[in-house]
């Protein structure tokens, strides 16, 4: 039995925050997973330029409204979820995701949690389990599936690599680099192929 965990930000919508970024005009929030390998230091470093310029969960999620999925991304999405079970794995988290998962035609998610103030600062946010993709892959594969994986940035290797089979999807230039023994795909056709094959 296949199971796909797919990563949700990069491979079907947009980054949050670098959209976020845009829309508030502070660059320094364009980073992301692709650039930090260390998600707990990258999100200590949001939630302090969050604070210093007094923008909270309000704010983003009038961001995240406007943010449709990647051009191609919905279609893939079907296609795919009429022939395997699909699961999303994502770092980011449920105040963040459900406006996106409407528009993907709500698929599963699994992903994290914030604290949130009464006057909607983000105070700080609870990881659903360490190494989140990680343990997810483990532990389905542990139930009787086999995992095919695929995510753009550093957080995603350690579940691609876990897996029957593993691609990335529109990642960067480093990342390929890095790891050239993973199939790197640019176009939903090409990865809706890769994936079949692997089942």
């Amino acid at each position: 039995m296949n199971i796909v965990c797919l990563d949700l930000e990069g491979v079907l919508v947009p980054e949050i925050w670098i959209a976020f970024s845009k829309a508030s005009g502070i660059p320094e929030l364009s980073r992301t997973t692709r650039d930090e390998p260390d998600y707990d230091k990258l999100m200590h470093f949001r939630l302090g330029i969050l604070k210093e310029h007094g923008l909270g969960l309000k704010e983003i999620q009038a961001t995240i409204r406007t943010i449709d999925p990647l051009p191609g991304a919905r279609e893939f999405l079907d296609s795919l979820r009429a022939q395997v079970q699909v699961l999303i794995l994502s770092d980011t988290f449920e105040e963040f995701a459900s406006p996106l998962m409407e528009k993907l035609g709500w698929p599963t998610i699994l992903c994290n949690s914030l604290e949130v103030a009464p006057d909607g600062e983000i105070t700080g946010f609870h990881m659903r389990c360490e190494q989140s993709k990680l343990t997810t892959v483990k532990a389905l594969q542990s139930i009787g599936y086999d995992t095919i994986a695929a995510g753009d940035s550093f957080n995603d290797l350690k579940m691609i690599e876990a897996s029957k089979a593993g691609f990335l999807f529109r990642t960067t230039d480093a990342i390929r680099a890095a790891h050239p023994e993973l199939p790197a795909l640019e176009d939903y056709d090409s990865f809706l192929a890769a994936i079949r094959s692997a089942l």
